[in-house]
């Protein structure tokens, strides 16, 4: 039986444009992640899939309904309390990487690890080393943020994002500035690391990217309008070459 992880239960964000006018971005969501489970969000741009993202997550405060994020209410507590659990049990990435241009790139991965104060320096440092390791970025680890390639500084993100060994990664389009190469490099390491058991989400408009997944789920104008499991196939290159024509046709049936 599938144990959900991440609940969001008629989940609606509005925004107020003046005295007398709001704009509806997202509207009565109803959505389950499930636990170990790799889901992709699509849907054109403007339709709320980055602000669903972020209200599920807890970085932004819904207008009105519920999360639910591992039994908690999240939308419930208090900043503070929930700034401390996204930094101890999720993990994010973003299409730019946000770091400290004083501190190298290794010193920035281990940045939330210190941060959490949950085990001592040396457990983490050998940990950040590890990731590093684990994702070949071991020789650029002690550069500058500003000596390294997008592809390189990404993967980098990834290991910052897995320094306190989230229950779940979130992703908000992690490619989409990379090139050719350096998308499939991540998309691989995202698989590596779903398959170590980490629940992951993200935003995307690549169906390259969706292939990889599990679950799409589509939306538009602030609504998940369909969703297509995708998770019977492996990962080899004609397997997911596969799964992107079932994609492509799924998505043209949608107007994409």
């Amino acid at each position: 039986m599938k144990k959900t992880i991440l609940e969001a239960i008629d989940l609606s964000k509005s925004f107020q444009m003046d005295e007398t006018v709001s704009q509806n971005i997202l509207k009565n969501i109803n959505l389950e992640i499930y636990d170990k489970e790799f889901v992709t969000i699509m849907g054109p741009s403007g339709c709320g899939k980055s602000t669903l993202l972020y209200n599920i997550s807890g970085m932004d405060e819904l207008t009105s309904g519920k999360v639910i994020f591992d039994g908690q209410v999240i939308s419930e507590e208090k900043e503070k309390k929930m700034a401390d659990l996204r930094l101890k049990k999720m993990g994010f990435i973003f299409q730019q990487p946000h770091f400290l241009k004083n501190l190298n790139i290794l010193d920035n991965i281990l940045l939330p690890g210190y941060s959490n104060k949950s085990e001592n320096k040396r457990s983490i440092r050998e940990r950040g080393e590890t990731l590093t390791h684990e994702v070949g970025i071991e020789h650029i680890a002690h550069k500058e943020i500003s000596k390294v390639s997008g592809g390189e500084l990404q993967r980098a993100g990834i290991c910052r994002a897995l320094i306190n060994q989230p229950r779940i990664l979130f992703g908000d389009e992690p490619t989409g500035a990379l090139n050719s190469k350096a998308t499939n490099d991540v998309l691989d390491l995202l698989n590596v690391i779903h398959q170590k058991g980490t629940t992951i989400l993200l935003v995307t408009h690549n169906v390259k990217v969706a292939a990889r997944s599990q679950r799409v789920i589509y939306m538009r104008d602030g609504m998940i309008i369909d969703e297509k499991e995708i998770s019977g196939l492996d990962h080899s290159e004609e397997a997911i070459k596969e799964k992107e024509m079932v994609l492509g046709k799924w998505l043209i049936n949608l107007d994409f």
